[in-house]
């Protein structure tokens, strides 16, 4: 997505519940820095003051707290707030933006997970949001396996875990759908290696985008 306001680069990594992806994202900051980048690391929902605010009434507390239309508003204002206070002028100081989770994640969750709702998060996010990442890596794991690493964390941020396998198997689903959608944009990456092995193979990738662009 071409924008006046972007002269940076925008990554984002996406996942299920305990896919790893937010290890990978430290890591490829990591990665960049050692490189000399500047980089701003983030994450949604958050990212900025108010979002965090935000962050807490969503991952916390029971898993029927809210209604899905009420989440869908809940995650844009956190993320409007998060574009307008952190990404945009990250990305106009020439800095490459890493943000664990996006709009892709309201997609699915919100989203592919609730049929019904996908064309109310697609409009407020043209109406709201209205930025793409130029580059998502999404990384796929079994669903099993992942709900089991995200629940022995015992974050007190679970109550997407708690909503069970069934829901992790459609949210799976829903991201590989929508990588098979927008493939020019999101890169499939196996999240059953070892961490160092996954963490190579996305900074050689990240490597690949910014040969393209220079």
């Amino acid at each position: 997505m071409q924008d006046a306001q972007r002269s940076g680069l925008f990554v984002s990594f996406e996942g299920i519940d305990g896919s790893g992806k937010s290890t990978q994202a430290r890591a490829l900051a990591d990665y960049c820095r050692a490189q000399g980048l500047e980089v701003v690391l983030t994450r949604e929902p958050g990212g900025s003051d108010g979002a965090e605010a935000i962050r807490r009434l969503l991952v916390e507390g029971d898993p029927d707290r809210w209604s899905a239309e009420t989440e869908i508003l809940l995650f844009n204002a956190a993320r409007r707030d998060h574009v307008e206070k952190t990404i945009r002028p990250a990305l106009a100081a020439g800095k490459i933006v890493i943000t664990d989770r996006f709009a892709d994640s309201t997609r699915v969750y919100q989203g592919a997970a609730r049929a019904s709702l996908r064309p109310l998060v697609d409009r407020l996010h043209d109406l709201v949001i209205g930025i793409e990442p130029d580059l998502t890596f999404l990384i796929d794991m079994d669903p099993e396996t992942a709900l089991a690493r995200g629940l022995a964390r015992q974050s007190g941020e679970d109550r997407f875990e708690e909503l069970g396998l069934g829901f992790q198997k459609a949210l799976r689903a829903g991201f590989l759908d929508l990588a098979r959608v927008n493939a020019d944009r999101i890169q499939l990456i196996d999240g059953a290696h070892a961490p160092d092995a996954v963490a190579t193979d996305v900074a050689a990738r990240l490597e690949a985008q910014l040969r393209a662009m220079a």
